[in-house]
């Protein structure tokens, strides 16, 4: 084993019980980092060590003499109760009902008139505040002249004064005898000077700190308890936690409107992921990701200034500081860290511009969720490390790492020993492929409403969590991110404004359910859309589209491009129209791997296709997969592909076949579709990967299409140079 493959690029946690340990993983793991987590000290024994230390700092907490001292500026939430029906003309509505009271408290020192908003949601109007007031005693708003049997809700500020990060660790960790750390607001006036005070007194007081690793600035994204503790409502994207009249009132003077409460809890749905976005929550992210940009800018300077390195965690307070958008570049941090839990989320933290370097917190974390008597942490690690390596070969991140408490892994010395494995591979990985930009056979464009701001992360859950109605759709972008692809995120709005941006696109992927974000709903009703999507097809490009593509009822319509896919979904009106194309034809180029039958998740019911489609899967009478010509170009649609090696296989041959490249199928390609072939011709390097823990034989094409067969162990890789 040579010296790069034995040593660095790996972070490993401690804490004042685990000294002697830390010191044998460091050595073990070839680790050359070490950090503190939530709830741990760094030990003194270890701040000489002969490596980089991170120190975890929180912008928001960790002084509750200041929070306390500082009730009204104490950050707070948007939340909106639970539908309520009056059966007469009054009607009270509890609002904290279904809220943890350790999470949040109502907000009644601003003007609540102002603040709050209570709507009829049957008429969907706003009821006039002078219809109803607040019985502080009773925790209701009651109110007055309602129409019978219609439905309300009301929509308030809350205080947060139990950070959800700090309150989900407890929960978690089981942890007795603390105090609730109270999240305060950065963005006001006394707490911005006491922050920026603050961080020069942390710096000042830990000079054995190399890298301030920020959890992160200043806006958690959307996590709610219940009064059991238990998680109500959370969205990895969600600004309903960055409000504050100080704050939107700065917002209502750069946008010229008045906020209303409506423009973040969005009939409460609080405008996740899934729906399209309007106008004003647009404007909203926008102002945040202006103003937090601006913030975190200060404490970076001085950081930097006092001679440390700034690293930014890809979670917890990071809303605002969305990466892939033009305001997170003006920062100026050296570093990005976050959670991988599958191949796109690598890909999230790895594709990420303008900073010196990145690195991935592999699963599992060290908690007792994972690590407790009955645990199999070792299976975990397996699953996360071989979909993470995929993405790695095709963008690495530049260092990994792990997070949590060290004394619950050390308690299995079989995943111990696994990890020091992954750590020499990563090591070996990087050194091979550093640098250089993969073969990449074809450009792909991911289009939804999001574009460029959610890449890789359209369709996540946070560390990849898995989701009944999505899991279809999330594995379309997991098996893209360890393809050999060119892949780009764009939006509708990218589309309307310069629709020449197709035109080094070979493929576009549409990938969702109808009327969300992720298909575009009634953006289709715009037709610089609809007539440029259209036009690029026909003048030869591909377009895939995966669940219901296109999906919004409009003229005559539920798939707005119907006549490019090929195929329909029957939503009863047109019902009194006979279907007689239901013909299979499974010899098909796209087919040509799969064993048996496409897994195709949840799929769809009630798709049809049209006169003329070629039908590669129907089950009955209902289309899974269709391919369609339109003009030069193609079409096909697949009603769902969860994420699997013989799926990745399937999508990657719809990408070819969508953009007429069938003829280079069998270029840096493997015949078994568990195994893979990443080429850096660059680097003059090639490898072949087995996918799996199982041997795998193979034919491996090379990048002139010559052909040799290769036996893999279980998990292997192997290198082999570029032959001049």
């Amino acid at each position: 084993m040579n010296d790069a493959r034995k040593m660095g690029r790996v972070t490993i946690p401690t804490d004042l019980d685990v000294v002697p340990q830390t010191l044998e993983i460091l050595k073990k793991w070839g680790a050359d980092a070490i950090r503190d987590c939530d709830g741990t000290d760094f030990p003194a024994e270890l701040q000489g060590q002969d490596a980089k230390i991170y120190s975890t700092y929180y912008t928001t907490r960790k002084d509750n003499a200041w929070a306390k001292a500082n009730p009204d500026e104490i950050q707070q939430c948007y939340i909106m109760t639970d539908f309520h029906t009056a059966a007469g003309d009054t009607l009270s509505i509890p609002l904290m009902k279904g809220i943890s009271a350790e999470l949040l408290e109502v907000n009644t020192r601003d003007d609540i008139k102002r603040w709050w908003e209570v709507m009829d949601r049957t008429t969907g109007t706003v009821v006039s505040p002078e219809n109803w007031q607040y019985n502080e005693s009773t925790g209701c708003v009651e109110i007055a002249n309602c129409e019978a049997f219609h439905e309300y809700t009301v929509a308030f500020l809350a205080y947060i004064i139990w950070d959800p990060v700090h309150m989900y660790n407890a929960v978690t960790n089981n942890w007795q005898n603390f105090e609730h750390q109270i999240t305060f607001d950065v963005r006001q006036p006394r707490t911005h000077k006491f922050t920026m005070e603050r961080l020069r007194k942390f710096i000042a007081d830990h000079p054995y700190v190399n890298v301030i690793r920020y959890t992160t600035f200043f806006h958690q994204f959307t996590l709610i308890f219940d009064e059991l503790k238990r998680e109500k409502y959370v969205d990895w994207y969600g600004y309903s936690a960055s409000v504050s009249p100080y704050i939107l009132e700065q917002f209502e003077r750069e946008v010229g409107y008045k906020f209303r409460p409506e423009y973040i809890v969005d009939q409460g749905y609080y405008n996740n992921q899934y729906r399209i976005p309007s106008k004003e929550y647009k404007d909203f992210q926008a102002f945040q990701r202006r103003e937090v940009a601006a913030l975190a800018k200060e404490m970076v300077d001085i950081t930097h200034e006092l001679g440390k390195e700034a690293m930014m965690f890809l979670g917890d307070h990071f809303i605002g500081t969305e990466p892939y958008m033009e305001e997170f570049k003006t920062i100026g941090l050296d570093a990005v860290v976050g959670s991988v839990g599958n191949g796109s989320t690598l890909r999230l933290i790895s594709d990420i511009p303008g900073v010196k370097y990145t690195e991935g917190r592999f699963l599992p974390y060290f908690f007792p969720d994972t690590f407790h008597e009955g645990g199999d942490p070792v299976k975990e690690a397996k699953e996360n490390w071989v979909t993470a390596r995929r993405a790695i070969l095709r963008k690495p991140i530049d260092r990994i790492g792990y997070g949590g408490y060290l004394k619950l892994a050390l308690e299995f010395p079989e995943f111990v020993d696994y990890i020091e494995s992954v750590c020499n591979e990563f090591r070996e990985l990087y050194e091979n492929i550093k640098g250089t930009i993969p073969y990449c056979v074809k450009t792909v464009a991911v289009l939804n409403c999001w574009g460029k701001q959610r890449s890789w992360g359209c369709h996540m859950v946070h560390h990849a969590l898995y989701q009944k109605q999505n899991y279809s759709y999330a594995g379309v972008i997991e098996a893209l991110s360890g393809a050999p692809f060119d892949v780009k995120f764009i939006s509708f709005d990218d589309i309307r404004g310069d629709a020449s941006i197709l035109d080094d696109i070979d493929v576009i992927i549409n990938v969702g359910d109808g009327d969300t974000a992720h298909t575009g709903g009634a953006e289709w009703e715009d037709p610089a859309i609809s007539s440029a999507i259209r036009k690029y097809v026909y003048n030869g490009g591909g377009f895939i589209g995966v669940g219901e593509p296109s999906g919004h009822q409009y003229q005559g319509h539920y798939l707005q491009l119907a006549n490019v896919l090929g195929v329909e979904k029957e939503t009863g009106f047109t019902l009194g129209y006979d279907k007689y194309n239901w013909e299979q034809h499974p010899e098909h180029f796209i087919l040509a791997d799969v064993a048996e039958t496409v897994d195709f998740g949840e799929g769809k019911k009630n798709i049809y296709a049209l006169e003329n489609t070629e039908i590669l899967v129907q089950q009955d009478k209902e289309v899974q997969m269709a391919v369609n010509a339109f003009g030069s170009g193609r079409g096909v649609y697949i009603s769902g592909l969860p994420y699997s090696f013989e799926n990745s296989r399937v999508l990657y041959r719809a990408i070819l076949w969508a953009s007429h490249g069938e003829d280079t199928l069998r270029k840096w390609f493997s015949t078994n579709y568990n195994v893979e072939v990443h080429a850096f011709v660059a680097n003059g390097k090639y490898c072949v990967v087995n996918n799996t823990y199982e041997p795998q034989d193979t034919t491996v094409y090379t990048g002139d299409g010559s052909c040799f067969d290769l036996h893999l162990d279980t998990n292997e890789i192997k290198w082999y140079s570029i032959e001049g």
